[in-house]
């Protein structure tokens, strides 16, 4: 049983400067994709840059896409449901996104975050007090608005409101060798660390962790759905793993070939990319088995996906500047 795996994580511990870093294993990563040979499904829409994440904003119907831009920079760009794109640019490097589906999106970067309204394609960079060297990493929004950030070197941030141009840490908790991914549900978060291929979910307070598993052999990427559950990408073990967070149980695990990494979830189905053949297929998880219901093919390096639940669009975004394919009613006549 994977629960036998459970990773042991003692808090008090990671406090000590003396203390060594977690053990961790090569992080695993998206397959090169080979170049597209067919014609994608849906529509492409072009895009500046090689992307690294996206979200989907509900109040605006818009999507935010984030990618590198002039060295040390970074730009967003917001699509509307039409395709009409404006750019948001980042005068430092951005590392991850969220949004909260209120017309804003927040992308983390070294010494806090920028906060981006997306109607007015604008941004407004929040510092984090005393954190000005810290490399944050991740980012995730609670469902009671407080903004929780992952840190380089391995440390999960619980903020407080922010104050205009400043936001105060409320707890802090290093236990990780590295915060790659946060995501949440309700006011839990979890952490993914790609070189333990743990996820972790951290308490409401903010300053302990609650529970830890093992997430197979080399898990890369992850997000929460509307349903409660979390999804991961197991990319070394090529396979989709599914867990509860209340408590941390992994309840499913599809196998999933050719290097599974882009994640999206939707009411109806589990998204998953896989980088090694530019196909993004999506699971029915309803029944406690993992059924593949549709598959498409995509633009190349298909490392990010988003899903729009009001009009049932998944986007589908490239690594290699490939642009945004926009896939219509994907989840279709199931």
């Amino acid at each position: 049983m994977l629960a036998a795996l459970a990773l042991v994580l003692v808090s008090g511990c990671s406090e000590n400067p003396v203390d060594a870093p977690p053990p961790t294993i090569p992080p695993a990563q998206a397959a090169v994709s080979p170049p597209v040979t067919g014609q994608p499904d849906g529509v492409v829409w072009p895009l500046d840059g090689d992307a690294i994440a996206a979200v989907v904003d509900a109040a605006t119907g818009s999507l935010a896409v984030l990618a590198p831009a002039a060295t040390g920079q970074s730009l967003v760009t917001v699509f509307s449901r039409s395709g009409e794109a404006r750019s948001v640019s980042l005068p430092t490097e951005a590392t991850a996104l969220t949004g909260d589906d209120d017309g804003h999106a927040y992308a983390t970067t070294r010494g806090g975050y920028y906060r981006i309204d997306l109607a007015a394609a604008a941004a407004a960079k929040v510092d984090v007090e005393g954190q000005a060297d810290t490399e944050f990493t991740a980012i995730a929004r609670r469902a009671d608005g407080k903004l929780v950030l992952g840190s380089a070197d391995g440390a999960v941030y619980t903020l407080g409101a922010d104050a205009g141009d400043t936001a105060a840490v409320d707890a802090t908790l290093k236990i990780f060798a590295r915060v790659d991914v946060l995501v949440t549900q309700g006011n839990t978060a979890v952490v993914l660390d790609r070189g333990q291929t743990s996820v972790t979910t951290i308490s409401e307070s903010g300053d302990n962790d609650r529970q830890a598993l093992r997430a197979g052999e080399g898990a890369t990427t992850m997000v929460a759905d509307e349903v409660g559950r979390v999804l991961v990408a197991d990319t070394r073990g090529d396979g989709l793993l599914v867990f509860s967070v209340d408590p941390l149980i992994q309840r499913q695990r599809a196998p999933v070939r050719d290097s599974p990494y882009g994640l999206a979830g939707s009411p109806t189905l589990a998204w998953v990319s896989q980088t090694a053949t530019n196909t993004v297929v999506g699971y029915d998880l309803a029944t406690g088995i993992p059924v593949e219901k549709v598959r498409y093919r995509t633009v190349q390096q298909p490392n990010t996906l988003a899903y729009d639940d009001a009009s049932g669009t998944l986007y589908v975004v490239s690594g290699t500047g490939a642009g945004v394919q926009v896939i219509a009613d994907a989840a279709g006549d199931r």
